[in-house]
């Protein structure tokens, strides 16, 4: 039963922190290591339940993707748009699968999640301090050199703490998105790739899950998507009328914690 109480709060850490700039992965893992989550499969674990992030956004954008099934043929903002979300995949998608092995055996750890929350927020701080005009305020708009620029900001969310929400919604901003285009494009943007990680891991670790491994992911997977389509409609209600110092503020705190929890000696690693 206890185990099945630690399923459902990583299930609801996910689903906030996924599409927050936040971190879900360096949430997850600091949460899975103060939880003693099943350290057999948590790896697995914080890579899997993220499906239920993906179903979240299908869920959310339903009618908008189904418009743009029906008109790609002839929409070319449509074609345009999904042009950008393949190219501001393949920076991550290449480096990913290179360095997969080495990310998850020598980064995932949560001295790097607090340096990487650290920064990350610092990093958030100076880019709403000297805002940049927004030229592209429809996610349809979006030109093959911003993907380029949103698919390198995603490469580095790699690094556990970053943020991939947070690393393609600045990336964004940057490269001259506004906020509420920028988060939708990383929310669309997740479809893809959260989908290709979480099947590719699924695939890789299928013969060392039991029945009971099973049954934990996908109850973890169902309270992600149920918590990450509420987190959805907030963070772009939210963004519509506020900036994101909060996230950075929080950031350089949550870093700050991690590492006096480690100097403290409490079982993080």
């Amino acid at each position: 039963m206890l185990e099945w109480l630690k399923v459902i709060v990583l299930g609801v850490v996910q689903g906030i922190t996924e599409f927050l700039p936040i971190s879900s992965t360096g949430h997850l893992i600091v949460a899975a290591a103060l939880l003693d989550f099943n350290q057999r499969m948590d790896a697995t674990f914080e890579i899997f339940i993220q499906i239920g992030s993906i179903v979240a956004v299908l869920a959310f954008y339903r009618a908008d993707i189904w418009r743009q099934v029906r008109t790609v043929p002839h929409d070319t903002g449509v074609q345009r748009f999904w042009l950008a979300i393949v190219i501001a995949c393949v920076p991550a998608v290449i480096i990913g699968f290179v360095l997969r092995d080495w990310i998850q055996t020598v980064l995932y750890s949560p001295m790097t999640v607090a340096i990487s929350l650290i920064v990350g927020g610092i990093l958030f701080l100076l880019v709403e301090r000297r805002p940049l005009p927004a030229q592209t305020t429809e996610i349809t708009a979006v030109r093959p050199v911003q993907a380029v620029a949103i698919g390198v900001a995603q490469m580095i969310a790699l690094i556990p703490g970053v943020s991939r929400s947070g690393a393609t919604i600045v990336g964004g901003m940057l490269a001259g998105l506004d906020r509420r285009t920028a988060a939708a494009f990383s929310f669309y943007l997740a479809i893809p790739m959260l989908g290709g990680v979480t099947l590719y891991e699924l695939v890789s670790n299928l013969d060392t899950l039991s029945g009971d491994d099973l049954a934990f992911l996908l109850v973890g997977a169902f309270v992600a998507a149920v918590v990450s389509w509420v987190v959805i409609g907030w963070l772009l209600r939210y963004v519509a009328a506020h900036n994101f110092r909060a996230f950075g503020y929080y950031r350089i705190l949550a870093g700050l914690v991690i590492l006096a929890l480690i100097a403290a000696g409490l079982p993080l690693q």
